[in-house]
């Protein structure tokens, strides 16, 4: 039988049918009730004309829904598309037509939204409404997600093969939304391999081993409950909160509130016993910590002695920081080097062993390449491209980005997601950033993220984005987007003249001279996604802005 998330995920519901499988919102499903609600949303689209190969946009937030509906699009052999609920109608219009959508599972709360744009889906023939009530609007000749459910049969099992087209469609840094394809299958069986990560046993080779280890974790009482801390319309929580999860047998629990509620995120974890927490670097994990340290201080403690992994995936997560969460709790804090393209490395800390916050143990099938395509010589300083024996398959509709993502040296295929990184002399990784992110100032590469690092690591500085601008004399100078852990006691000009001053002093001391912020602009808050993920598009208008050169 082929490897396939729905074909898993029955096999798992079929073993363990009692078990949880999703909680949100003092709401549990059982692994039979929520196979049996995929089902019955497969069986709805399905009567709207959709099958193998359709496209399905998810537009909700954080909720047992939308695992319901990813599943159910998946059981048809359909490709569910993540819809960022942060886009409005232009974006939606360019990412559901380049999606070919024909399918839109949405929040109620967007009703409006979509109402206003539906003329311009060119494809879309059914409208799936989430959570609407007597309050709420419901578009016309739109479906009722859970009447639905109440009606239908759900749509019988099928055989599904592993080619079935998976995507994830990723904005990155700049530029429109790309769906970057895998193969439903070897992006399951990859994802599986994870499982280990989390403590399950190994998986066999073929998919029919998820019901022996599903079993075993069952016995010894070892079914976890992974809260997702991020939004699932991004690949960590998707991919590595829930997927992994779930492929382990254990419950996706999600909280359906918008922007970070720490300490709602840990009276989750405790009443939930969560052995997992999947967030996003510091833009997660210093909130968490300060609700931690609070706790403590208010004489309230958390109990988050279930918790015994954090996983982080997507931006830098400091050193600081994770040994602030050690000092609560005895985990193993997992740090993902990785993309939508393809994971490449992993930096692991316990309060026995701490890893440096840029260093990563590369994955057996990662390699670090120079411009000539030649393999970089550990411990030679030099730097080079990161690249993946993934098994992305390219960029949907988009030959030209793909050729220049994917090559092939010495027969073997290469995903390129764009991460430079030197190689030590042990092996390991540095990373040191997003080679279209890199700033040329005076003829140096200066990589936003290593800048980025070191001035968060400055007592007063709570986050920190840096950005190149245009220089007459440098070509590009370093600027740095800074905002304060606490309100300064003076006028704002005089707390950023010094703040200012304070931060490059502290930079000068672990940098080169040409990697020191010409301008560090103090601002209230520093602009991420959802997800954390850093948002360079406002920051660099920001500091044009500031500077007086947009």
């Amino acid at each position: 039988m082929d490897w396939h998330f729905a074909t898993a995920f029955e096999i798992i519901a079929d073993e363990i049918g009692d078990s949880p499988a999703l909680i949100c919102d003092g709401v549990t499903r059982t692994w039979t009730q929520y196979d049996d609600r995929a089902a019955k949303i497969a069986a709805v689209l399905v009567e709207h004309g959709l099958g193998p190969d359709s496209k399905v946009g998810i537009y909700l937030h954080n909720s047992n829904e939308y695992l319901e509906a990813h599943h159910g699009v998946m059981k048809l052999r359909g490709c569910p598309i993540n819809v960022n609920y942060r886009y409005r109608e232009e974006e939606l219009v360019y990412l559901l037509n380049n999606a070919d959508a024909q399918a839109l599972i949405f929040q109620s709360d967007y009703a409006d939204r979509i109402d206003a744009i539906r003329s311009k889906l060119t494809g879309v023939r059914c409208f799936i409404q989430v959570g609407a009530n007597g309050s709420q609007r419901h578009i016309d000749g739109g479906v009722n997600y859970e009447d639905s459910i109440g009606t239908a049969d759900p749509m019988p099992r099928i055989e599904r093969s592993a080619d079935d087209l998976y995507m994830l469609y990723t904005g990155g840094t700049t530029g429109m939304p790309k769906g970057v394809m895998y193969s439903n299958g070897g992006h399951c069986s990859g994802l599986s391999a994870y499982t280990a990560l989390i403590g399950a046993p190994a998986v066999g080779e073929a998919v029919t081993d998820l019901a022996e280890q599903v079993k075993q974790l069952k016995a010894a009482d070892a079914l976890g409950v992974g809260l997702i801390c991020c939004p699932l319309m991004h690949g960590t929580g998707m991919w590595v909160g829930a997927m992994i999860t779930q492929l382990a047998g254990g419950a996706a629990l999600t909280v359906n509130h918008l922007g970070l509620d720490a300490d709602l995120i840990w009276s989750q974890a405790q009443e939930h016993q969560a052995s997992l927490l999947t967030i996003v670097g510091d833009a997660f994990a210093r909130p968490l910590l300060g609700a931690l340290d609070n706790a403590v201080e208010n004489g309230s403690p958390y109990d988050i002695s279930s918790v015994k992994t954090m996983i982080s995936s997507g931006v830098m997560w400091s050193q600081e920081i994770k040994q602030g969460l050690l000092k609560h709790a005895d985990m193993t804090l997992i740090d993902a080097m990785g993309s939508t393209e393809g994971g490449m490395g992993t930096s692991v800390s316990t309060r026995e062993s701490a890893a440096s916050t840029a260093k990563f143990e590369i994955n057996e099938d990662v390699k670090v390449f120079n411009e000539e395509d030649k393999e970089v010589r550990p411990g030679s300083g030099e730097m080079g491209m990161i690249a993946t024996e993934s098994a992305m398959m390219g960029y949907y509709k988009d030959p030209e980005k793909t050729a220049k993502t994917v090559k092939l040296i010495d027969g073997v295929r290469y995903i390129f997601p764009g991460d430079f990184a030197t190689v030590e002399s042990d092996g390991s990784l540095t990373l040191l950033g997003r080679g279209s992110m890199c700033i040329n100032t005076a003829g140096e590469k200066v990589f936003p993220e290593e800048v980025e690092e070191i001035a968060k690591g400055h007592d007063a500085v709570e986050d920190c984005l840096v950005v190149g601008v245009a220089d007459e004399k440098f070509g590009e100078r370093v600027v740095a987007l800074v905002s304060r852990r606490t309100p300064a006691t003076v006028t704002h000009s005089e707390a950023e003249s010094r703040f200012e001053t304070d931060v490059q002093n502290h930079c000068r001391s672990h940098l080169a001279g040409y990697k020191i912020p010409k301008n560090v602009l103090l601002v209230d808050t520093v602009q991420r996604a959802p997800n954390g993920k850093a948002d360079y598009k406002w920051a660099k208008a920001t500091a044009l802005d500031r500077l007086g050169l947009s």
